[in-house]
């Protein structure tokens, strides 16, 4: 038809020109033109598009508006539904009716073309409407012009306000009392109308009745009998008791109880007997009690302030503020009581417009999700607060308060759905209370500063150990416990806690300390150490640290980001990347029926708790696009909100102290002197100094002088170590007397030391060298019977083979012959053992251990153990001190033997062969029994190869 081939045409001009205004081509004949108008005439023809659908519409903006209310984008979220709504009720240009397809079709289009509605920046611009102009027109005059109309003799005189006033209904008295009337009564009020009195009479008979007032005079409110059940039970009870005798009563009604807030005597409801009432008001009284406790509390922390400041304020004059936990529990209580308060105010003004009946039921069972929370408030207080002995330690009271707080969230956690509000009201009231705690920690672990001026957090600062003291890392901190069944203060030394198994100690005495920190507390003792200790070095990385640390956010920030972000993140796609972390607290955390309606209520806490406010600045940016993973117990949310960011702390801190202990200060470096000179691994070196001693020694000269053993300790060690000669000294210490009796002994008398410094000496201590003294003594012993057997000679002319056994001399030199391969073969054995499988096999997993150590404690413990291996497998501890006894005989006998042999044939007597033969067997024999137990029990396998070598002398 016409009018098809019209709109066809229209379309097609259309077209045209969207074509040339997308591509830019105005040749309508050019190739790509046509290719172009064949696509757009197919997708006009054929096109797959739906009708938009206004269901699916309304479920995308209710969707975003939801969205944005878990965001606490409020502002935002009220103006996407309050302009939404207007655009849906507003007509549009040749569309008759509101929420059309056309509204749908539009707002559907806006929302495809939208990005990220939550991360956008808005703000709503006010729209003057343009006011409606008033018909100025005057149409009575209009149509009543030419009509006669009959005013009276006087028609400028007003209406009689009486005759107004009369046809008033009866108005509601401001006390909220609503004056129930009988049809006679107002029959009798129509017939005698009465003359209206001066105000004040007027006001007491027709506001309230004086019930405040002695023996007033009883008012009826109503004659219903609903409203007089006092009086019929009065008249019951003066019927049937002869005795009875009513009482002088002041009757009100419900609201005007609920209104009064004073105490007045003989008050009775008309409605109630005495009993109910009675229960009623016992049982508001007990939550009235538990509100005054709580904010007498309140008010005595913050100083008897009407409102108190943010937590560290204190208005109380001449005596020390409150510490900071108590001041942070208080501004929590205080939060919400002002949102308790807005509740009753809004109660009173319904009460006040009495807009509808008013009772005490019905305020109690609006108030009951209010009392049940001031319960739990309460019983929090009574045990975290008031049931504390006077002159507690703050450090106990702000403990025991978390733990009430960390007690009761996992109690009412475990009820379930029951305790939805209650879990959320104490999670809001503990993430306020451990606000300081959390700053005291992130203070430290950041800056290296312990601040606590209140001394109130479970670990303190010893100040008289400066950090530059080698004990800094011993002796510098103490840790604070509370025992669970003992309610008094204990002290534990950090030194427990870090580098002498305290966390064995910790374990078995079960301390309650702070229930939350338990799983972290390590970590965080490591990382404040390690970040003072590198406050203080002299390193070049140390401003480059600093000023990143000034600019990242605090652990309290980055924990409730973390909750935050756990509240209100979504469920991620399958199809979106999943991140290491995610897939790590997707596997440990499940989600449970329960916990988003509790999280939903936690997350409105966090909004009246100004989260919202604190947090609306440009440094809170939350990632939304990570994933959304609910808790099923409260602890499981520390795991994912609060100790990953600890723990992130403690391998920064600690690796950048053993990093720069490592390169700065060269650990390893002193590490591996120690091993070169007392562990004698610097085998040429150490060679030049002991082998001049015993060369002293052979030739009967004095060798225990200072003077000379350090000459020549540093003739050895400025060879081919030049720059720890400084460092390398000996001395001379006294023994007991009876132990110069064994030539053996007489090396005891030396002392090595090195001069480690400061901080490598927390490492390598006085006790460290004290371990390495012993095992270079005992060395020293080995490598002297050693060198006196190896430096033995044979008689000039004589050989062994030539000995005639026959003759006594020759039997003689052939037994000491054989003496002296034994001898040199237990030496040997020996001295193989200590060195290859001792102290080389045991130095090579040291030095493995050394490179994977995360902290400064973990190297410390690494370093003691491998000094305690070593000292139990060279057999120097007390328990087998039996073996080296007959050790150190073999070694002096090798000592005695060699003096007789250089003494030569003249010397030697056939008893002392003898005994030196005895000894040698008995001490031998002795070691073989000993070793092969030990090694039969398993309980020292390393000996298994000492045990073969010294077995085979027997066979020689």
């Amino acid at each position: 038809t016409k009018k098809q081939k019209g709109s066809g045409f229209i379309l097609q001009h259309h077209m045209y020109r969207l074509i040339s205004h997308m591509t830019g081509i105005e040749d309508e004949d050019d190739q790509n033109f046509q290719l172009a108008l064949k696509f757009a005439w197919s997708n006009f023809k054929f096109h797959h598009f739906l009708d938009v659908d206004s269901h699916k519409v309304q479920r995308s903006i209710n969707g975003i508006h939801e969205k944005l209310m878990v965001h606490s984008d409020l502002s935002k979220a009220q103006s996407w539904m309050k302009m939404t709504e207007e655009f849906l009720n507003s007509p549009l240009p040749n569309t008759e009716g509101t929420k059309t397809d056309a509204h749908f079709s539009i707002l559907s289009l806006l929302l495809i073309l939208s990005g990220s509605p939550s991360n956008t920046d808005f703000t709503e611009r006010l729209r003057l409407k343009e006011p409606e102009q008033k018909d100025s027109f005057d149409w009575g005059k209009y149509l009543m012009e030419g009509e006669d109309l009959d005013i009276g003799p006087y028609p400028d005189t007003p209406v009689n306000s009486e005759d107004e006033d009369s046809q008033r209904p009866i108005s509601r008295e401001d006390s909220g009392i609503q004056l129930d009337r009988t049809p006679q009564e107002d029959q009798d009020n129509e017939n005698n109308k009465p003359v209206p009195p001066d105000a004040r009479a007027w006001l007491e008979q027709h506001v309230v009745t004086p019930y405040w007032v002695p023996n007033a005079s009883r008012f009826p409110h109503s004659l219903h009998l609903h409203s007089n059940l006092l009086n019929f039970w009065d008249q019951h009870l003066y019927n049937t008791d002869p005795l009875y005798l009513p009482e002088e009563k002041a009757f009100v009604t419900e609201t005007q109880l609920i209104f009064n807030e004073s105490v007045v005597r003989n008050v009775f409801f008309l409605n109630l007997t005495l009993n109910c009432l009675r229960s009623i008001l016992e049982h508001i009284a007990v939550y009235g009690q538990a509100v005054c406790r709580l904010q007498k509390f309140i008010d005595e922390v913050t100083g008897y302030s009407s409102e108190p400041g943010p937590p560290g304020s204190s208005s109380k004059k001449g005596s020390d503020p409150p510490f900071r936990t108590y001041q942070a529990f208080v501004w929590a209580l205080n939060k919400y009581f002002t949102s308790f308060k807005e509740e009753l105010t809004t109660i009173e003004r319904e009460i006040v417009c009495d807009d509808e009946t008013i009772t005490l039921s019905a305020v109690l069972e609006r108030l009951r999700p209010h009392l049940a929370q001031i319960k739990v408030l309460h019983k929090v207080f009574c045990t975290g607060v008031a049931e504390v002995p006077p002159h507690t330690s703050n450090v106990v009271r702000a403990s025991h308060l978390l733990n009430t707080l960390y007690k009761a969230i996992l109690e009412y956690d475990s009820v379930g759905e029951a305790s939805e509000q209650a879990v959320a009201l104490l999670f809001s009231l503990w993430t306020e209370t451990v606000r300081p705690y959390l700053e005291i920690v992130d203070e430290w672990i950041v800056h290296g500063h312990l601040f606590d001026p209140a001394k109130e957090f479970i670990i303190q600062r010893n100040k008289d150990v400066p950090v530059n003291h080698r004990d800094f890392w011993y002796a510098t901190y103490t840790l604070y416990s509370v025992s669970e069944t003992v309610e008094n203060e204990e002290k534990q030394n950090d030194s427990a806690s870090g580098s002498s198994g305290g966390e064995q100690g910790l374990g078995s005495r079960q301390l309650t300390m702070v229930s939350f920190l338990k799983p972290v507390l390590k970590q965080i003792i490591m990382a404040g150490k390690s970040m003072q200790l590198l406050k203080n070095l002299d390193c070049k990385e140390q401003s480059e640290r600093s000023s990143r640390d000034a600019e990242r956010k605090s652990l309290y920030t980055l924990f409730l980001e973390s909750v935050q972000s756990r509240l209100c993140s979504q469920e991620q796609s399958p199809t979106d990347a999943v991140t290491e972390q995610q897939a790590t607290n997707r596997s440990l955390v499940k989600c449970s029926p329960s916990w988003p309606n509790t999280w939903r209520s936690t997350m409105l806490y966090l909004e009246q708790n100004d989260f919202h406010e604190r947090f609306s600045g440009g440094d809170f940016n939350v990632d939304r696009s990570s994933q959304s993973v609910t808790c099923q117990t409260f602890e499981l949310t520390l795991r994912s909100c609060l100790y990953p960011h600890i723990q992130r702390r403690y391998i920064d801190c600690c690796g950048n102290l053993m990093k720069t202990l490592k390169k700065d200060y060269k650990l390893l470096e002193y590490l591996q002197a120690m091993r070169n000179y007392f562990l004698l691994e610097a085998g040429d070196t150490m060679y030049d100094f002991y082998t001049a001693i015993f060369d002293k020694v052979q030739e009967k000269e004095s060798w225990q002088q200072p003077s000379f053993l350090n000459v020549q300790l540093q003739e050895a060690v400025g060879q081919r170590y030049p720059e720890d000669s400084s460092r390398l000294s000996i001395f001379l210490e006294p023994i007991d007397p009876a132990r110069k009796k064994h030539p053996v002994n007489n090396l005891e008398v030396l002392t090595l030391s090195y001069k480690v410094p400061w901080p490598v000496d927390i490492v390598i201590s006085s006790e460290c060298q004290k371990i390495y003294n012993q095992v270079f003594l005992l060395l020293l012993q080995i490598k002297w019977a050693k060198y006196s057997l190896d430096t033995l000679r044979f008689m000039e002319g004589v050989a062994l083979e030539e000995v005639k056994l026959k003759d006594p001399v020759n039997q003689q030199i052939h037994r000491m012959c054989l003496l002296r391969v034994k001898l040199m073969h237990f030496v040997n054995s020996l001295h193989n053992y200590i060195m290859t499988r001792i102290l080389h096999s045991t130095g090579l997993e040291f030095q493995h251990q050394v490179q994977e150590a995360k902290d400064l404690d973990q190297l410390i413990k690494i370093h003691y153990k491998y000094l305690a291996t070593i000292h139990d497998r060279c057999l120097l501890r007390e328990k087998v001190s039996f073996v080296k006894e007959a050790i150190m005989k073999v070694l002096n006998l090798v000592l005695i033997f060699s003096d007789r042999w250089q003494a030569g044939f003249g010397a030697w007597k056939i008893e002392s062969i003898d005994k030196m033969e005895s000894d040698f067997k008995n001490c031998h024999m002795f070691l073989v029994t000993i070793l092969n137990k030990a090694v039969c029990r398993g309980s020292f396998p390393h000996l298994v190869s000492l045990l073969s070598n010294l077995e085979r002398t027997d066979r020689l």
